[in-house]
């Protein structure tokens, strides 16, 4: 494997493999194809994303393959741009012919926007990315799947975390992405069944103040103050609500901005707040009794050792992504719908973001269960119990 492309030779060149490979090589090897963005504005997402899938190939390969076939690893950098991204997607399946596509571009909106494609090629996509719509209705999308936890079940969560504290009035601000949006739509299904009050405001990605959003949350009676984005902005948020007084209201933030910079970024208006999260940020407060424990710790150990850093739930779910695939291509052999039923069969699967399990109704393989509250203190992710 080389290392990343310069970005205008991206759509030029595979980094794992020559143009031209004999037939019989390619016999012997299982391609797959994957795209996130390592530059541009998913970046701070993207290599991270991108290591994970670069280990599990590495670990897959040294183990022998699958089936004794190698892994031949094709990686395009989709620039945090959707068209560059479904160009790249467009070359994979029709010029590199994967048999696997792993990873959607880092962005919600690019994983959409890649879905139809491979539906229609009919080759199984694994989505890193997090929103529900990627995968439903799952009628027109069989071949894709995800390796994220599904809006409405982190939304339960925080709904469940509600109740046990009394708090029923919500204020959510969503960013307009892919990712934001698919959010805002479940939470008007999971408030009106948890009997939540929620106030909904919105903000661009790219936004560098949210005072006006703010201040009219203020001027409501709001008891929680959600931010969902995975974009620096989700910094400013924290910085602007501690400023304008929103201090004594609850500040939460998704899964999509468990990362430790941001919390330093912030500096003391990340302290008190609460976060919804896989597992993964906290394997070592995990009881010995919990399925993803050791699986966390494991890849925790491998990922510093390899990398001299330690690795983030961003690495955590590309790697459960691509040891996903593996599982599929191990069952399903060169048979592209055999490995699509292989994936949906998948049962009890102990990943290091969670227990997964497919079925024919549901194309995301993990639940609730898998989501704990967090909080910032001491300068690292806590579990809150």
């Amino acid at each position: 494997m080389r290392t990343a492309l310069p970005r205008r030779a991206l759509l030029a060149t595979a980094l794992a493999v020559p143009a031209i490979r004999p037939s019989f090589a390619q016999a012997q090897t299982f391609k797959v194809g994957t795209i996130l963005s390592v530059t541009g504005p998913a970046a701070f997402l993207g290599e991270d994303m991108r290591v994970g899938v670069e280990l599990a190939v590495e670990e897959i390969n040294a183990a022998g393959g699958i089936g004794g076939r190698r892994i031949e690893w094709f990686f395009y950098d989709g620039e945090s741009q959707t068209q560059r991204a479904l160009n790249a997607t467009r070359r994979l399946l029709s010029q590199d012919r994967v048999d696997v596509l792993v990873g959607g571009g880092s962005m919600s909106g690019i994983a959409l926007a890649m879905a139809p494609m491979a539906e229609q090629a009919r080759v199984p996509f694994i989505s890193t990315e997090g929103a529900m719509s990627i995968v439903t209705p799952v009628a027109e999308r069989r071949f894709v799947f995800k390796s994220t936890v599904d809006d409405d079940q982190v939304l339960e969560r925080l709904a469940d975390w509600c109740h046990a504290n009394s708090r029923t009035r919500v204020a959510m601000l969503a960013d307009s992405s892919g990712f934001g949006q698919s959010a805002v739509e479940q939470m008007r299904l999971v408030a009106a069944r948890r009997n939540l009050q929620v106030a909904y405001e919105s903000f661009n990605p790219a936004d560098t103040d949210l005072t006006a959003q703010l201040t009219r949350i203020r001027g409501g009676d709001s008891q929680v103050v959600l931010c969902w984005t995975t974009a620096p902005v989700g910094v400013v948020f924290l910085r602007q609500a501690r400023q304008l007084g929103l201090g004594d209201r609850q500040l939460v933030h998704s899964y999509g901005f468990v990362a430790q910079r941001f919390m330093e970024l912030a500096g003391e208006a990340a302290q008190g707040l609460l976060l919804l999260s896989v597992k993964f940020p906290i394997g070592d407060q995990l009881p010995e009794t919990d399925p993803t424990r050791n699986a966390i710790l494991g890849l925790t150990e491998r990922f510093t050792a390899k990398y001299r850093r330690a690795p983030n739930q961003f690495v955590g779910q590309t790697y459960d992504a691509m040891m996903l695939a593996s599982i599929g291509l191990q069952r399903g052999g060169a048979d592209r719908n055999a490995v699509r039923d292989a994936i949906e069969g998948i049962r009890g699967h102990r990943g290091v973001s969670g227990v997964f399990s497919f079925s024919a109704e549901r194309h995301s393989g993990l639940s609730k269960d898998d989501v704990v509250m967090l909080d910032w203190r001491a300068g690292r992710f806590n579990l809150v119990t």
